[in-house]
């Protein structure tokens, strides 16, 4: 293909190209507007069906599925980005849903694809941001019964939090009981299963601390500050 011949310079071929350019911005404009015209801002309708949702804060269009918004509750300058599902339950107009299921804090990022799944209750705090196609719930599937299939099996949900300011990668999945402390970076394509401390940074499935902020740098005019240094690795 990358070696085919260029098409014959014939009047039917340029108005070709033309239309093509023509018609091309036109959709590429349409888009733009569909989406800006699809976004959930605070003045919309559909932002008053959530549990609460701050000023400044944009769910972007196209949305991946939203469930159970009363349970969902967005803090002020936070962007969704498009293709985020939000859900909140095991399925829509649960009957006897919390109030308070899924928090997601102030001035957040949520990743383009990403998914947060929240049964009984996901706390996002400020200032978290994701990469793309970030996993987080706090239900999973059991697989113990041989008798039932693994897709009816459910194993206990366990809460999970994310800690403000921290920094969730590529492709991370953060699975039920997952606590993420303040300031922590997670690896992409890690898998969160238990605590990640304060400022720290982790990788790997399972994620496992690497480095960690500890006290000890070099004094200047104010003290000591802290350093990063390498967390020892287990045997």
């Amino acid at each position: 293909m990358l070696d085919r011949d260029p098409l014959p310079p014939t009047w039917r071929n340029r108005l070709y190209s033309d239309l093509l350019t023509v018609t091309g911005e036109l959709v590429r404009w349409s888009w733009r507007v569909v989406c800006a015209a699809g976004a959930i801002g605070p003045r919309t309708p559909t932002a008053r069906r959530f549990g609460s949702f701050g000023d400044g804060t944009i769910v972007c269009f196209p949305f991946g599925s939203h469930v159970n918004l009363h349970a969902i509750h967005l803090g002020a300058g936070t962007v969704v980005n498009p293709g985020v599902t939000l859900s909140a339950g095991w399925m829509p107009d649960q009957p006897g849903l919390a109030s308070r299921v899924l928090s997601i804090g102030d001035r957040c990022l949520i990743g383009r694809g990403s998914s947060i799944v929240a049964h009984r209750s996901i706390e996002i705090g400020d200032d978290v941001w994701t990469g793309y196609h970030v996993h987080i719930t706090d239900m999973n599937h059991g697989y113990e019964d041989l008798s039932v299939p693994i897709s009816r099996q459910h194993q206990p949900e366990a809460p999970v939090t994310i800690g403000d300011g921290s920094w969730l990668g590529h492709g991370v999945v953060v699975l039920p009981g997952a606590r993420i402390g303040r300031h922590v970076v997670v690896g992409a394509n890690s898998v969160v299963t238990g605590d990640l401390p304060d400022h720290s940074v982790a990788v790997g499935a399972p994620a496992r601390v690497i480095k960690r902020l500890v006290a000890g740098g070099p004094t200047g005019a104010h003290g000591a500050k802290p350093v990063w240094r390498p967390e020892p690795v287990a045997d």
